[in-house]
């Protein structure tokens, strides 16, 4: 995956945020994920998405 397929995936996860987000667990996992090819293409990942993996992390843990 290179960096336009990422920005592409990065766009339709945020759509997807903005309208009916689903299931957390499932959107917890697209963000891992983009977060992880990211790195592994060396890409800095935005501390907002970073932010939003910490922030489902916690709600998870909180059971809410």
């Amino acid at each position: 995956m290179d960096s336009k397929d990422l920005a592409a995936e990065m766009s339709i996860l945020l759509d997807e945020m903005e309208g009916d987000q689903g299931d957390p667990h499932e959107l917890y996992l697209r963000v891992r994920q983009l977060l992880s090819n990211m790195q592994a293409i060396g890409m800095p990942p935005p501390e907002d998405l970073l932010r939003l993996e910490r922030e489902l992390e916690e709600s998870f843990k909180s059971g809410n």
